[in-house]
């Protein structure tokens, strides 16, 4: 039998993506950055419990900041990303505070846009309550 030798695989080139998006998914209990490409291909991601917050730190403004920062400081580091668009879902307290990181850390942001879920006509009401 054939002894079939490994041969050291080449190592990926690193990409150069100079434009993405940031999504901020902020919920009431926690808020979540992720980083993409243009396709939607997630480069980096952060959240309030990445940070090391736990319990309902995590959805403070503060942990959203840090978060949004660590997120923007990965996908500079390792993809050399310098323009954003971001795109805003949810109502927690970390929306505003996480938009502002993201501006602070030295990447341009070329739009916001609030991407936040609201019903039509919503989920089907409990059945009356009858004494």
């Amino acid at each position: 039998m054939a002894k079939t030798t490994k041969g050291k695989t080449p190592r990926r080139a690193r990409r150069n993506i100079s434009a993405g998006r940031a999504y901020v998914h902020a919920s009431y209990n926690n808020t979540i950055v992720t980083i993409t490409d243009l396709d939607g291909n997630s480069v980096a991601w952060s959240s309030g419990g990445t940070i090391g917050y736990k319990g309902s730190k995590k959805g403070t403004p503060y942990a959203a900041q840090l978060a949004a920062a660590d997120a923007v400081k990965k996908a500079q580091q390792t993809f050399g990303m310098n323009i954003v668009d971001v795109v805003v879902r949810g109502s927690g307290s970390g929306r505003e505070q996480a938009i502002r990181a993201i501006q602070a850390s030295g990447i341009e942001v070329k739009s916001i846009m609030d991407d936040t879920p609201v019903p039509h006509n919503g989920c089907r009401p409990k059945k009356k309550f009858r004494a």
